[in-house]
């Protein structure tokens, strides 16, 4: 395989994964999401940290540890995705994951919009138009079902955010995500000890102290920590193959899984607004990601143009 299908193969498997992953938090239903919540942070503390023991790298989060600003960064963006795994997980338990995989679709529209908001950067007319769809869509959903779909703004608003933070921290992924759960760590620690030592009940009054509950429990639980790190070391290694605009493409197959998952395994209703406003988001993605990857191309054509006058110039 060449290094672009390689990159092709992983970004597919990331997807894939990430998309039946309702699946598993669906078996999950019956513990309370933010105990969920606390044994993936923790496994998944375990699963990086064999990772990187592995590969020499520990040494890579004492870095972090010392640099007090960059440990900032890190803090908050440890928050962040603990609220957006929180949601997700919550979403997926009640049966609302339909709106789960709209905010994965909508995610990089807002990311597009808030990079011009905040940084300034200009946006052609092929995304104003992408943009702007996906606001009317959003907007449709939002009137025609009388509520602000807010499972989906917060799924996609707190993923925006978390990648305009990560921008700022000079690490690779599974270095800073295995800082950012064990900043998150003494937070599980301390909700698993008061479950299981002092009789805490979660936010719907439901202490199920599953861990040790049989071994369907236990061995799903520590699972938690290969779902979660799996799918990222192979997004991982796909991106230092692969363009944006690819990468862009492929990471639709990830809430396309979801809402099929969720419509197909799940039974969830889809209203007519939704059978409105997903196939416009899906326009508007269309149009974006045609848009981004001709002009990935052109920037390729122009990259390997330049290369041959300069080795015609030599």
């Amino acid at each position: 395989m060449t290094r672009t299908q390689q990159g092709i193969a992983a970004m597919i498997a990331a997807c894939v994964l990430w998309g039946l992953s309702p699946l598993y938090y669906k078996a999950l239903s019956h513990v309370p999401p933010l105990e969920v919540l606390s044994h993936r942070t923790l496994w998944s503390l375990v699963f990086f940290g064999i990772v990187l023991a592995v590969q020499g790298r520990l040494g890579e989060i004492g870095v972090i540890f010392r640099a007090r600003g960059l440990l900032a960064v890190m803090l908050a963006s440890s928050l962040l995705i603990a609220v957006n795994w929180g949601i997700f997980i919550w979403a997926i338990q009640v049966g609302r994951t339909v709106e789960a995989s709209l905010g994965y679709y909508i995610y990089p529209l807002i990311s597009v919009l808030l990079g011009a908001v905040l940084f300034r950067e200009r946006l052609d007319r092929v995304q104003i138009l992408s943009v702007a769809l996906a606001t009317g869509a959003v907007g449709l959903l939002t009137w025609g079902l009388g509520v602000t779909p807010w499972i989906s703004l917060s799924l996609a608003i707190s993923f925006v955010a978390y990648g305009v933070i990560k921008k700022q921290v000079p690490v690779g992924p599974v270095v800073s995500v295995t800082t950012e759960v064990l900043l998150l760590l003494p937070l599980a620690l301390v909700w698993l000890w008061g479950i299981h030592m002092q009789g805490w009940s979660g936010f719907d009054g439901r202490n199920v102290a599953a861990f040790g509950d049989g071994w369907f429990n236990t061995v799903m639980l520590m699972g938690l920590g290969l779902i979660t790190a799996l799918p990222l070391i192979l997004f991982s290694y796909a991106t230092k193959r692969l363009g944006f605009a690819t990468q862009g493409l492929l990471f639709y197959l990830n809430p396309t899984l979801q809402f099929i998952v969720a419509v197909v395994a799940f039974g969830e209703a889809v209203s007519r607004w939704h059978m409105i406003a997903f196939p416009l988001i899906w326009l508007a993605l269309a149009i974006y990601s045609l848009n981004a990857l001709r002009q990935e191309r052109a920037l390729r054509r122009a990259s390997r143009r330049a290369g041959t006058v300069s080795a015609t110039a030599k």
